[in-house]
């Protein structure tokens, strides 16, 4: 990363400094030292520099770094003017962390690479001008909410605002596949395309039939599921972005699907080198039935998808089933095969321990609090992403006659110590949400039509936040705590209402809505009634003092929205998600998502410099006692928070386990008692009580060994915002 030899420089040694105690303190004044001289020995030296405002456009539009159409909508003078307001703001990194990482990943160089041309209010003006599309209000609403730091768009919004030569400005895509090789051959083709724009990718494969499964009536003539997760793994290894990073990718497969042994087994490691998926991400798409059978301690039967599909006319992922299970058993025009439920449920936590793998989607308390007519068969490749897909029929051409709905991610974050202290939070959810409908309008994944006709259908984005562990500190909150619990839900209330509120303006503005509104819950009003019932307002006398400068809506209030949206309609289909967000949170000086901290003082291994430390947020003596690690904290606390927030988000979020390999002790009080070695049984009874929570979706297990430190799957670096 450096543009200077770490030999010569003085920052790395002084961040370093941070993880050695001095007099048993935590000398966090390195960290601002580190950060001063990075600024210094770094940024400055290697900075281009110009006479003047107008010089440096001139130079980047003569260059080819930024577009001149969507520069050439504002009159130069308020360019100037919003240069002068960012100025005025006086924006300072906060950690060595968040300088590093905005100068590493997302500044613009030259084309040598030797030089900056940006700094962040530079970058912030970019996105403020792009996003708005010409609109100068919005253009100053938007830098107003992106350099106080209350709104962070996603990676591939943020990097790429502006720039002549641009990547894609969503995260990640969900695909679907169904059984018969025009559609595997085209899903091959999809994640190449995707990959190569540097997207992550999900892949539904519980359409296709199982190994053995008959070909044309030949028996015994089906590979199933296994081959082509190789094929889909070797996709993304050779389609990887220049060579800069290997493609990302998930598949998910249903667990009622008879291939589901194999697929499990692909990704341990002592499995043969034919099978064994390295890089390829798994996920399984959990029915209540399975719970159910689990929970009875009998045997389950795993349905071929082909034979699913000629009964029922639709593929095996559209057909319920925990509602038809016991047709499906009794149907002797079903092949089926039989196991165990808990040696299943086993397979998953062993799994899950050894690698991270596989995520959950609960798929049917996801198409439970589905307001959307339609169903929701998997997510994307971080978890979070939930929305109604329909499937494609593709010829032997390898064309479309038929577009099915497959998904475009598009993302964009609260910070939610900084949004709580918005002059207006409305208006600055507002302005988010226009953001982020600038990126669903002009998305064009034309390589991939089924995508792009479903990002044309739905303009779905994903508004989500971060930052809430460094709230709850910041605010004298145990993480879990009722306190905690009550704060969590007024404020994603709000979140919910305010991005309402700005979809139903602008689909009256427009006179427009997403297509299928009028067989949505919202055309009815049903899915206001738990709003207009009952009062969502703060509980505690201490998150009231919290909110007690926000307008919190009423009964009433809600009740006018209810009205307004049936009259007029949304324009987003979806509209929130709660993404893991990976480096975006370190530029803002904030924690990670939902997910409390990992440590007080974070190693991060950087692939270019090496060991960096990042203090939590707003560390000092009084706030210490708040953060706890994630990894000493009773996962079911983190169950809680997330379950409390899912209660308003419509679509998922990625809640990650965080696991000892030997717990600490009191940590887990079961009722059965237990040693403190972690079992798969721990695993099997967390994912119980986030599926009885009502959360819809576990993304990661991350196991932290005593001999080892952590162990499981890398971070996704192509969906994290």
């Amino acid at each position: 990363m450096a543009l200077k030899d770490l030999k010569d420089v003085t920052y790395y040694d002084l961040n370093n400094e941070i993880n050695i105690p001095v007099n048993g303190q935590i000398p966090l004044n390195k960290d601002k030292e580190a950060l001063a001289a990075f600024l210094s020995e770094n940024v400055q030296p290697n900075t281009k520099q110009f006479a003047s405002l107008r010089e440096r456009f001139d130079y980047l539009l003569d260059n080819n770094y930024i577009e001149r159409a969507f520069f050439e909508q504002y009159d130069f003078a308020f360019v100037e003017k919003l240069y002068d307001y960012l100025k005025a703001q006086n924006f300072q990194f906060k950690t060595f962390m968040a300088a590093y990482k905005f100068y590493a990943q997302y500044g613009l160089r030259t084309n040598d690479n030797q030089l900056y041309l940006e700094n962040f209010i530079d970058r912030v003006a970019m996105n403020a001008l792009f996003f708005a599309d010409g609109n100068e209000q919005l253009a100053m609403d938007l830098a107003d909410e992106i350099v106080h730091q209350r709104y962070q768009p996603a990676t591939p919004s943020f990097l790429n605002a502006g720039r002549a030569r641009r990547g894609e400005l969503v995260s990640c895509f969900v695909l679907q596949m169904t059984d018969d090789m025009n559609a595997i051959g085209r899903g091959i083709n999809s994640a190449l395309q995707l990959s190569r724009i540097g997207g992550g990718v999900g892949i539904n494969l519980s359409n296709l039939r199982e190994a053995g499964a008959p070909i044309k009536g030949i028996a015994n003539a089906a590979s199933g599921v296994v081959p082509v997760m190789k094929l889909l793994e070797d996709s993304f290894s050779y389609s990887n972005q220049l060579g800069q990073r290997q493609g990302a990718g998930v598949v998910y497969l249903s667990v009622f699907h008879p291939d589901i042994v194999a697929f499990l087994g692909a990704k341990k490691e002592n499995a043969d080198e034919k099978v064994r998926v390295k890089t390829l991400s798994l996920g399984v798409t959990i029915p209540d039935k399975f719970y159910e059978l689990v929970a009875a301690d009998e045997d389950m039967y795993l349905f071929s998808p082909q034979s699913v599909e000629k009964e029922y006319g639709e593929p095996f992922s559209y057909v319920d089933i925990t509602k038809e299970y016991d047709k499906l058993v009794a149907n002797p025009n079903i092949a089926k095969q039989k196991i165990r439920a808990r040696t299943l449920e086993t397979e998953i936590s062993k799994l899950q321990q050894e690698s991270g793998y596989p995520y959950v989607v609960n798929i049917d308390t996801a198409n439970l609090h589905n307001p959307i007519a339609g169903k929701i068969i998997m997510s994307n490749l971080c978890s979070e992403i939930l929305q109604v897909m329909t499937p494609s029929k593709i010829n032997n051409k390898q064309e479309y006659d038929v577009f099915g709905k497959d998904v475009s991610c598009n993302l964009g974050s609260t910070n939610i110590v900084n949004l709580m202290a918005s002059p207006d939070f409305g208006h600055s959810v507002s302005a988010m949400v226009r953001a982020l409908t600038y990126v669903t309008d002009h998305s064009n994944i034309d390589v991939v039509p089924s995508v792009q006709h479903g990002n044309n259908e739905s303009h779905a984005i994903g508004l989500g936040a971060m930052g809430l562990h460094a709230y709850f500190a910041k605010n004298h909150m145990h993480y879990g705590d009722a306190d905690s619990l009550d704060f969590t839900k007024v404020y994603f209330m709000l979140l919910n209402y305010w991005s309402l509120k700005a979809s139903n303006d602008i689909a009256r503005e427009r006179h427009e809505t997403f297509v299928g509104f009028d067989k949505s819950d919202y055309a009815t009003g049903s899915y206001f009634d738990k709003y207009t019932s009952q009062s969502w307002a703060p509980d505690s006398e201490t998150v009231k003092q919290q909110f007690a400068d926000i307008f919190i809506p009423t009964t009433k209030d809600w009740a006018e929205l209810k009205a307004a949206v049936m009259k007029d309609g949304l324009y987003h289909q979806n509209r929130m998600a709660i993404a893991p967000n990976g480096s975006i949170s370190y530029i803002n000086d904030t924690t990670a998502s939902l997910n409390p901290i990992v440590n007080r003082i974070e190693e991060r291994q950087e692939k270019k410099i090496g060991k960096i430390y990042y203090p939590a947020p707003y560390l000092s003596n009084d706030t210490l006692p708040y953060y706890q690690s994630a990894y000493d904290t009773d996962m079911r606390k983190v169950v809680d928070v997330y379950a409390t927030a899912q209660e308003h988000i419509d679509q998922g979020m990625a809640l990650t386990f965080f696991m000892r390999s030997t717990m600490p002790e009191g940590l887990y009080e079961w009722k059965d008692g237990r040693t403190n070695k972690m079992t798969t049984r721990d695993l099997n009874i967390l994912r119980n009580y986030a599926w009885k929570k009502g959360c819809k979706s576990v993304y990661y297990v991350r196991t932290f060994t005593d001999n080892d430190g952590e162990v499981g799957a890398n971070e996704c670096e192509s969906c994290s915002i």
